[in-house]
């Protein structure tokens, strides 16, 4: 028998490349998280320092060790000391779906912080536990639903979303911000390193921190520097009470979360292709799991594997960087850390990164499938936009004051005369209100739909549509609430796509016909 090897180190040089990968972007991301509910939607400070951020922290911190755990147990059943833990973190895409479709609609239509929080946490659980069942039903659907329908709507978030709101705050404050999106760009996009290999995304992030610094933009401040940890009790209280508020946007949720277990089914799996041979639905199960533990104690946001397990592991990580990363998010979390960095952290440093991310989403969408299904990702991407155009107009409505109350969610509740009005002064408003509610899922619906047509496959087309046909009929897309809704026009519209999809499949190369060489472009 030979030599038994050596299990993987509890830390080595490599992890210190990998904390700095894990810390500094879920720092970001918890900065982004406190900027939006502070800074724009005004939430006290106990609930976003005293329970938000602390509920996320314990969420990454639990993440990190288990992850730690399952690289150990890997590295003792393979024998082998080169195991690298999966990269754990904050869901970016899933963060701003959260934050912009769930978070903030809630806030205006409740206008109660409080109850606005009790949902957002009863939509991390809820998120959780779809991500949990993905353990079990993600393979099944990863097989039927095409590449391009899932990585076109989440592109289209994250450009709508992340993108345009990255270059707008770059150029809010443009002595800041433009001098930090140029070197930034100049690392992430041409590939550049400064010496000792140092990127210059983080040279951007550093240095833009003391430019603001020094040009008095930001300031240090340690007044909110304490122990905060949320009672878990209280959290399942206003856990339970959030349940009935968040009802009308599962629509929103699921079909993130959908899209969040097949993120870390494909990260996993890219983990496994790097050398790395971890259980898939194990992960799955770990990220349902920690995400519905930071929601009971206050979290509203949900965990995934992220990217870049092959770049840690070329870099030589393995398990250190995972167990310190969540150690030190953890603590900085419960120890009020991010009241000091949110205050000394322009948002230019925010804006560069999630900009960088997005435009990282877009192109993967097209990179990572066929080419001829780039219609389909590009079709996918649309609905996305709904959702942002009718959160900003409804916003400024409500502002403005023109209407007495914040205008509902779904197509049902706008009448022809407000619809008019709207776009009487100019705007883009017909279907907005309809393709809204469910727009994620109508935009996995299309995008698939493309792509089998593209694959001359209209059986499946019909198929498609009956599943469109019965989502419009219990609410999922295009209402305002799940209920039943058998007079739907969408439903009917649904029907009818189905019925001219099977006609024309029965009609294929008879009197129906298409060149299999055939390109749209």
């Amino acid at each position: 028998m030979g030599e038994k090897k050596a299990l993987v180190p509890l830390f080595q040089r490599g992890d210190f490349g990998g904390m700095a990968y894990s810390i500094t972007n879920n720092i970001v991301n918890y900065l982004i998280v406190i900027a939006t509910l502070s800074g724009v939607l005004g939430w006290p400070d106990e609930i976003v320092y005293g329970r938000v951020i602390p509920g996320m922290s314990i969420g990454l911190m639990l993440s990190g060790l288990y992850y730690a755990f399952m690289a150990l147990k890997l590295s003792k059943k393979e024998g082998r000391p080169d195991v690298t833990a999966l990269p754990s973190g904050v869901s970016t895409p899933a963060m701003f779906v959260m934050l912009y479709g769930v978070i903030m609609p809630l806030h205006y239509a409740l206008e109660d912080p409080y109850l606005a929080w009790s949902a957002a946490i009863a939509a991390c659980f809820i998120g959780g536990a779809v991500e949990f069942c993905g353990g079990v039903i993600g393979p099944w659907m990863k097989k039927r639903i095409p590449r391009a329908a899932l990585l076109g709507t989440v592109a289209g978030i994250g450009f709508i979303w992340m993108a345009t709101q990255g270059v707008f705050d770059v150029f809010s404050d443009p002595v800041i911000g433009m001098p930090i999106l140029i070197v930034a760009m100049i690392g992430v996009f041409g590939g550049y390193l400064f010496p000792k290999k140092i990127p210059p995304l983080v040279v951007a992030i550093v240095g833009g921190i003391v430019y603001a610094f020094c040009l008095g933009r930001t300031h240090i401040d340690f007044s909110g520097i304490g122990f905060y940890f949320p009672n878990p009790v209280n959290g399942i209280q206003h856990l339970l009470s959030g349940f009935a508020v968040v009802a009308p946007y599962l629509t929103i949720v699921i079909p993130i979360e959908i899209y969040n277990f097949i993120e870390t089914m494909d990260n996993v799996e890219a983990a496994n292709a790097a050398g790395d041979n971890y259980n898939v639905r194990e992960a799955q199960f770990a990220d349902g799991i920690c995400t519905m533990i930071s929601a009971i104690f206050g979290g509203v946001v949900p965990n995934t594997v992220w990217l870049g397990h092959a770049g840690l592991k070329k870099a030589k990580a393995g398990i250190g960087y995972s167990v310190v990363s969540g150690l030190v998010l953890g603590f900085a979390g419960l120890l009020g850390l991010f009241t000091f960095l949110s205050n000394l952290v322009p948002p230019a440093v925010c804006a560069i990164t999630y900009l960088w991310c997005a435009i990282v989403m877009v192109c993967q969408a097209f990179k990572d499938c066929d080419k001829k299904h780039y219609a389909a990702v590009g079709i996918a991407m649309v609905p996305p936009v709904a959702d942002y155009l009718f959160t900003q107009i409804t916003g400024a409505v409500g502002l403005a004051d023109i209407w007495t109350e914040t205008l509902p969610i779904g197509y049902a509740g706008y009448t022809p005369e407000v619809s008019q009005s709207l776009i009487d002064a100019g705007v883009m408003w017909n279907g907005v209100a309809a393709v809204k509610p469910g727009a994620i899922i109508i935009g996995i619906l299309l995008g698939t739909m493309t792509a089998f047509i593209i694959d001359k496959q209209l059986n499946r087309v019909a198929v498609t549509a009956l599943v469109g046909a019965l989502l419009s009929l219990f609410g999922f897309i295009h209402s305002a609430a799940l209920g039943i809704y058998p007079k739907s026009p969408f439903m009917m519209g649904y029907l009818i796509m189905a019925g001219l999809c099977f006609i024309l499949h029965l009609g294929r190369n008879k009197w129906f016909k298409a060149p299999d060489d055939f390109d749209y472009v």
